[in-house]
C-alpha cells in the first residue's frame, strides 16, 4: 500500500538516497540510517512519494520526494497509537506530552474513528530518537470518512480544551485533512490540506473545489 500523509518512512538505502537528490549537507547518511522521514501532501506525474527530511535540530527541515523502492519500513500513526510505546518512554514523568497520553488515549478508544500520533511524539516514539521537550505538543490525526457524530465532536472539543498539554487534532476525511480547532471555532469554513494544495471549503467530506 502507498504510504500516506504523516506516515513515517525509513530508507532502504540512505546513501543512495543522498547521492541521487538535492539534499542538505545535515541530512547525512548516519542520521538517514536511524531518522524516518515522514510522508507530506504532494504529488507529481511520477508516481514519487513526497516526504519531509527532519533533522536533528527544529529548523533543520527539506521537502524531498523518494521512489516507492526506497521505502524498507513504513510505519503510520495508527500503529504508533495502537503499540502505546509511550508508557514505556523513560522520560514518561517529565514530559507532559507522553504523561497525558494514557488518559487521552482511553477517551479516544471509546470513540468509532482510527486516531494516530503524529508530529514530535510521533516521531519520538517510532525511531527511538528524542525530540522532545517539556513544552511539546500532542499532535493527533483522527481518520473520519464521514462527518463525526455530534456526541463524538463534543468528545474531541473536551479534548482540545484540556489545559494540561496542548493538543492538535487533525481531522482526516477522504480528500484531505483540517484542523479541528478552526472547526470549532469557525463552525464552518476550514482550511482542507490537499495533495494539490490548501482550499477553503464549508464541507471538507466534499470534493473541494475553491483553491486558495
Amino acid at each position: 500500500m502507498r504510504p500516506q500523509p504523516h506516515d513515517l518512512v525509513w530508507l532502504r538505502d540512505p546513501a543512495a538516497f543522498i547521492a541521487a537528490g538535492d539534499v542538505p549537507d545535515w541530512a547525512d547518511a548516519d542520521w538517514l540510517a536511524q531518522a524516518p522521514l515522514v510522508v507530506r501532501r504532494d504529488r507529481d506525474g511520477t508516481g514519487r512519494i513526497p516526504v519531509g527530511i527532519r533533522g536533528r535540530v527544529r529548523a533543520q527541515r527539506h521537502a524531498t520526494w523518494i521512489d516507492a523502492a526506497q521505502c524498507a519500513t513504513v510505519v503510520s500513526p495508527f500503529d504508533i497509537a495502537r503499540e502505546g510505546f509511550w508508557r514505556l518512554h523513560p522520560r514518561r514523568d517529565d514530559i507532559p506530552a507522553l504523561h497525558a497520553l494514557d488518559p487521552i488515549a482511553s477517551r479516544l478508544a471509546a470513540l468509532p474513528h482510527r486516531w494516530g500520533v503524529t508530529g514530535a511524539v510521533g516521531f519520538t516514539l517510532a525511531s527511538g530518537i528524542d525530540v522532545l521537550h517539556a513544552g511539546s505538543d500532542i499532535d493527533l490525526l483522527i481518520h473520519c470518512p464521514q462527518p463525526p457524530a455530534p456526541d463524538v465532536l463534543a468528545a474531541l472539543q473536551a479534548l482540545v480544551e484540556r489545559d494540561d498539554v496542548r493538543l492538535d487534532i487533525q481531522i482526516a476525511t477522504p480528500h484531505g485533512a483540517f484542523a479541528l480547532r478552526e472547526r470549532l471555532r469557525t463552525q464552518g469554513r476550514v482550511l482542507l490540506k490537499t495533495d494539490t494544495g490548501p482550499v477553503l471549503c464549508d464541507d471538507p467530506w466534499q470534493p473541494p473545489c475553491q483553491p486558495c
